[in-house]
């Protein structure tokens, strides 16, 4: 049976990982510092282990930490380490960034939930309403292994879906192909959009339009344009529909914005993200 040590057990991720690890077969081994996350788990009837301790049994060590922390907490851990643990980090920024302290004997898997799909159609209301998954739904999740044996990367594969659990599939890709996926796709590109859409909402009730028919056309009208472009309907824009688009497009989208997912860009992007949004 694998021993894991989760950094970070009482944290926004590290908690839903954590209800997950208390499930399984693992031996696992909590490491907080922070007084909220130190609360988390008194809540749940945990006690803290050290980081020496931790490191000491591990044969997983799990860094459920901010993107902007990993550098240096990764010095700090990783020269600890015993030969032969795996190192999961839970986002490529850092690992594709080259951010970490690594050693060669020490096997580094990355990966990262999918979460649950836009359109889920699980009878259990509770999962429908599982957004981030990790606890009611199933969802897909991407794994990469940077570095180490075949043996690492089925390990590592085997513990994300445990702490991702329900998994619906995990996908092997690499470092960099994750890094396209996000924050390239994901959150450069699409979470931006999101943000645009909830205010062009806002400046439609600014204008007047009453707040709940506007947020009930916004979520109409967000619903079938995806259902389109995504293929879950047999359907069409209109012409006038195809018309306007490309009139907001012009307005909105610069020309070579496809330029973000080009491998200097997107090696950008997880700087920004690892440096704290410092350039």
């Amino acid at each position: 049976m694998m021993r894991i040590a989760l950094f970070g057990a009482g944290g926004k991720m590290g908690c839903r990982i954590t209800d997950n690890l208390r499930k399984s077969a693992y031996e696992a081994y909590y490491v907080e510092t922070g007084e909220r996350g130190l609360e988390n788990l008194r809540q749940r009837g945990i006690e803290p282990t050290s980081a020496e301790e931790a490191l000491s049994r591990a044969d997983v060590v799990i860094l459920a930490i901010p993107d902007t922390l990993l550098q240096d907490v990764s010095a700090q851990l990783v020269p600890k380490m015993r030969s032969g643990t795996l190192m999961m980090v839970l986002d490529p920024a850092a690992a594709h960034a080259g951010a970490l302290t690594t050693r060669p004997d020490v096997p580094l898997f990355v990966t990262h939930p999918c979460h649950p799909p836009l359109w889920n159609d699980d009878p259990d209301p509770e999962a429908r309403r599982d957004f981030f998954g990790g606890t009611k739904a199933k969802q897909p999740i991407v794994c990469a292994l940077a570095h180490g044996s075949e043996e690492d990367y089925r390990h590592g594969e085997e513990v994300a879906c445990t702490i991702f659990a329900p998994v619906s599939r995990a996908h092997r890709i690499t470092v960099e192909q994750m890094a396209i996926l996000e924050p390239a796709m994901a959150e450069t590109v699409t979470a931006c959009c999101c943000t645009i859409i909830r205010e062009a909402l806002d400046e439609a009730i600014r204008r007047g339009v009453p707040e709940e028919a506007a947020r009930d056309f916004m979520l109409g009208h967000v619903n079938i344009p995806l259902a389109i472009v995504f293929g879950a309907v047999d359907a069409q824009f209109s012409d006038g529909a195809k018309r306007i688009i490309e009139y907001g497009r012009e307005r909105l989208i610069q020309p070579d914005w496809k330029r973000l997912f080009d491998p200097d860009s997107v090696m950008e992007q997880v700087l920004y993200i690892v440096r704290g949004g410092r350039r």
